[in-house]
């Protein structure tokens, strides 16, 4: 029997640059707390803030706070947002949420990371535009560790022979996996999904060819990220406990995902 979906936890709003800065506190303090758990060196730990939904204006105070990496789900909401802060020239965007091959241009000419691969299609079309743009740019492989129809990422058993075509596409470096576990409030049920895609990442980089060393496995968000830590993510992404609660749910992330 599957375990009922939770309440949404509600997180209050931040609207001020000490509010953002607190929220930051709070969780590198429970970052720091879930390493000493599970006896890992904080360090290997990154927090990805997420700033979907988020305006201009609470981004810069992020900014201010000293963030330099935020993470999107929607490439032109991104876009935009990369377009209209250009002054903050040391900013770097990672794309998180899944993309269609005619987006690819946009992300091959901002984006730093991209989090959801899952498709040699997709690999192929970032690959050539990258290209062009003279760039490179870092992915990770996205894994759907929960068997939800409703999200994206490749089935566990697909992996293997996915990462052995990676090594043709020389503009992507394959940093690691990524996943979305499933949305409960029962670790019983949560974990599993971030333990799965730890073994994947220990096979790859026994059996995988050479050139992608899948290092890293971003998992964990606002409400699970202290299991992910404790399971061996090396980043976690971080939206709603620093700047709030979203209004829209989360299928509008995904739209393509809820008619599958």
């Amino acid at each position: 029997m599957s375990a009922a979906v939770p309440a949404r936890p509600a997180y209050h709003t931040a609207t001020s640059q000490e509010e953002i800065q607190a929220n930051l506190a709070d969780i590198q303090r429970r970052i720091l707390a879930a390493c000493q758990r599970a006896g890992r060196d904080p360090a290997e730990v990154r927090l990805l803030p997420v700033s979907k939904t988020v305006d201009e204006a609470r981004i810069r105070m992020a900014y201010a706070t000293g963030c330099r990496l935020l993470g999107e789900n929607k490439v032109q909401e991104a876009y935009g947002k990369w377009e209209s802060m250009q002054d903050l020239s040391d900013l770097d965007w990672a794309v998180i949420g899944h993309l269609q091959t005619n987006k690819a241009k946009f992300v091959a000419r901002f984006a730093k990371e991209f989090q959801a691969l899952d498709n040699l299609r997709v690999a192929e079309a970032l690959d050539r535009r990258l290209q062009e743009e003279g760039r490179a740019l870092d992915v990770f492989v996205q894994v759907n560790t929960s068997g939800e129809a409703s999200k994206f990422g490749l089935v566990p058993d697909q992996v293997m022979e996915f990462a052995r075509a990676l090594p043709a596409y020389s503009a992507l470096r394959v940093r690691g996996l990524m996943t979305l576990a499933l949305f409960s409030s029962d670790q019983n049920h949560v974990r599993p999904c971030f333990r799965l895609l730890h073994s994947l990442r220990d096979q790859l980089r026994q059996e995988a060819p050479q050139g992608p060393d899948f290092a890293e496995l971003s998992m964990g968000m606002s409400g699970d990220f202290e299991w992910a830590i404790e399971e061996g993510a090396t980043t976690v992404r971080v939206g709603q406990a620093i700047f709030g609660s979203r209004v829209l749910p989360d299928s509008h992330y995904w739209p393509e995902a809820a008619k599958r």
